[in-house]
């Protein structure tokens, strides 16, 4: 019976590293492919730069817009890695705001869905604003009884 708790006590401290370590290279793979198509939209954004007549403004603004998002999950990753296995929060706000940004520019027809994006751009920034109000450490919960 010991042998099999003891047995048990390895298996579950070996079953999250090995999750861990599948994670992790997934998430390598996802910034290599990451990078290879932040390397193709700058190509495709350089390609509309020396294009002659192309005045399309909201395409140059979209590709500026995607070329930022590539930017910001491979910086993610990076954060990922660098903060211990954790995804701060505020690079997923950064993320939905430049992505509803990127919707608005683009696909602008319709002024309710129009508000209703600036509305989530709102509601994305007061909870950055909430997020960079609260410490980064929180405190211990028994500091409300120390004298």
């Amino acid at each position: 019976m010991i042998k099999f708790k003891k047995d048990l006590a390895n298996l579950s401290h070996f079953i999250p590293k090995a999750l861990q370590m599948v994670l992790n290279i997934s998430l390598v793979f996802l910034a290599i492919i990451l990078s290879y198509l932040l390397v193709k939209e700058l190509l495709i954004f350089s390609q509309i730069l020396l294009e002659n007549g192309s005045d399309d403004y909201k395409l140059f603004l979209a590709n500026i817009l995607i070329f930022f998002l590539y930017f910001e999950f491979i910086t993610m990753i990076i954060k990922y890695f660098k903060e211990d296995y954790h995804f701060p929060i505020r690079y997923f706000i950064y993320i939905g705001i430049t992505a509803l940004v990127r919707i608005i520019i683009v696909d602008h027809e319709h002024p309710i869905n129009t508000l209703f994006y600036s509305l989530a751009i709102l509601v994305l920034i007061i909870g950055y604003f909430v997020i960079n109000l609260t410490p980064r450490e929180r405190p211990n919960s028994n500091w409300i009884f120390k004298k």
